[in-house]
């Protein structure tokens, strides 16, 4: 951890768990509280400093527990409060911090204040917490021309109560996720006393879920449809980006902030997931008195290419320096193909996101995707600022791309009638153990998503203390990067190298990095009299950076 009385959440490295697919401790293949709670020390042997939990709260599981139904419980498939309070204890022991997911702009349908809005009229109070509307034509067509994220119409029609058809709601997801209305103070009230509610159980921070969209545009206005997707998540589409999101933050930061304690680096912290550009816009939510931290997804989608790497970083840092903040960043998590396997295809200047990949789709080369992914997660963790890492990427794990469809649970590839693919590729549960029944995840023979073979071989017990392993290699770069404090340095871009390589300095309070990456296809020499601090690939001695390989080396 970063030392007493520092704001620890600048430069830590956070580690993300799926609880359904990290560690089944009962045998029923899937992962829940007990299965993390045991393997807590692989994460404080692989040298993170705190871990997120994605949503382990009561939900009938339409959307993987981010169709919440009571936000003060575990669901029993994932334990109890008690096992809750267990693994928070146990990752405190072993110097870990605990990150938990809260999901503000929606809720299940399943949700008491929800099913009391469905049985209650329309202009009730009941109704006036989520967005109820009287539809166009006569009521036929939904409020307006909103498509869901996830397929489909944003809007579905109730039967009231009588029986009659009757007004709209808005679900921004799926139909099971009704959206919040922010407008109304009763909603406010309610998530600033779950934030207490997790608070006062020692949660050390909170990533909150659709940050960017809480707040809609005043009179829910029509999309612009032929309004470009790159931009679609900024304040020019009304349910993005809104200004009063930022009234929201400012209380929420006046809140978490009554649980720090002066001079003890006890902060607890608040991290956007907003899909905002550009990053002036992103900025704006980790100002002084707002939030934390927000994920840099602009760098997630950054195509392996070195000018543009160059330039995303170089306009990242600029932002986030505006504002007096640290920069996050991301390049794997459980809504995105894993970089693995994203950074096996061809790369192309632009952002790229690919939405999910199936036996049909044409395959990435694996190789070349895991060398180019632990050449990226070395430049990654060589920037100043905080990280974060997904579970297994440690690991070198690929995207599980050959999943039948029959097994794929995401709504996206329902609600889309398969053309979307979904993210259950990414979620596939963690190996343990090479050679076993569902490769250690847990005492029984599957896991709720088939794991593909070769995750046998990419289980941690077959890279455990392997000198070259992916593994070994993030534990080598936490490890210099903790003892340099890279990630309280500032960045110094060198000249004089190829256009292909990254070349930047990183000067920090306990010493200084050169870090090379050569994204082209031929080998560069190093410099003579380098001296290699870690590598991206197992090195014999020699003088030349490899193509897709990232060094570090003493300044």
């Amino acid at each position: 951890m970063a030392s007493s009385g520092e704001q620890w959440w600048r430069d830590a490295v956070i580690y993300q768990i799926y609880p359904r697919s990290w560690a089944d401790s009962n045998g029923d293949g899937i992962g829940d509280l007990p299965g993390i709670t045991a393997r807590l020390p692989h994460l404080a042997e692989l040298g993170v400093d705190a871990l997120w939990l994605s949503p382990f709260y009561t939900s009938p599981q339409h959307d993987a527990g981010y169709d919440v139904a009571d936000y003060r419980a575990v669901d029993p498939i994932f334990g109890d409060l008690t096992a809750f309070d267990e693994l928070t204890t146990r990752a405190h022991t072993l110097g870990l911090r605990v990150i938990v997911d809260v999901v503000p702009n929606h809720s299940s349908n399943e949700h008491p204040w929800f099913r009391a809005a469905l049985a209650s009229a329309p202009g009730s109070p009941e109704r006036a917490r989520y967005l109820f509307r009287d539809g166009r034509d006569n009521g036929e067509l939904p409020p307006n021309n909103w498509r869901s994220q996830f397929g489909g119409p944003a809007w579905t029609r109730v039967t009231e109560p009588d029986g009659t058809p009757g007004q709209w709601y808005l679900h921004l997801f799926d139909t099971t996720q009704p959206d919040f209305d922010w407008t109304n103070q009763e909603v406010r009230d309610e998530f600033e006393d779950v934030l207490r509610f997790w608070l006062d159980r020692e949660v050390d921070g909170f990533r909150i879920d659709v940050a960017h969209g809480l707040v809609k545009a005043p009179g829910l206005p029509h999309v612009d449809l032929d309004l470009d997707p790159s931009v679609a998540a900024t304040a020019l589409s009304p349910m993005w980006d809104q200004p009063g999101v930022h009234e929201i933050y400012r209380s929420w930061r006046t809140l978490v902030d009554e649980y720090a304690v002066d001079g003890d680096d006890a902060d607890r912290i608040l991290c956007a997931e907003a899909w905002v550009l550009p990053s002036d816009a992103l900025a704006q939510y980790v100002r002084e008195d707002e939030l934390h931290q927000s994920f840099n997804f602009e760098y997630l989608m950054t195509p392996w290419l070195a000018a543009d790497q160059r330039a995303t970083v170089t306009r990242s840092l600029a932002q986030a320096e505006t504002v007096g903040a640290p920069q996050t960043w991301v390049l794997s998590n459980h809504d995105v193909v894993r970089h693995a396997t994203r950074l096996g295809y061809p790369q192309v200047s632009g952002p790229q996101r690919i939405e999910g990949i199936s036996a049909d789709d044409p395959q990435p080369d694996a190789m070349l995707g895991l060398r180019r992914a632990r050449a990226a997660t070395a430049v990654m963790l060589a920037l100043p600022g905080s990280a974060y890492l997904f579970q297994g990427e440690e690991l070198g794990l690929p995207e599980a791309t050959q999943l039948p469809d029959d097994v794929r649970q995401d709504p996206t590839f329902a609600r889309t009638d398969g053309t979307s693919k979904g993210r259950d590729g990414c979620r596939v549960p963690v190996p343990w153990e090479g050679g076993v029944p569902s490769y250690g995840f847990g005492p029984g023979d599957s896991a709720w998503l088939p794991q593909p073979v070769e995750y046998g071989v990419l289980a941690a017990d077959r890279q455990r203390g392997v000198v070259g392993s992916t593994l070994d290699l993030y534990s080598t770069l936490l490890s210099v990067r903790r003892r340099l404090r890279l990630g309280r340095g500032t960045v110094t871009w060198l000249d004089g190298y190829p256009d292909d390589v990254l070349a930047f300095s990183v000067t920090a309070t306990n010493g200084s990095v050169t870090v090379l990456a050569n994204l082209g296809d031929v080998p560069v020499p190093l410099p003579a009299d380098a001296v290699v601090l870690a590598s991206s690939q197992p090195r014999e001695t020699g003088a030349v950076l490899g193509s897709d390989e990232t060094v570090w080396l003493r300044a």
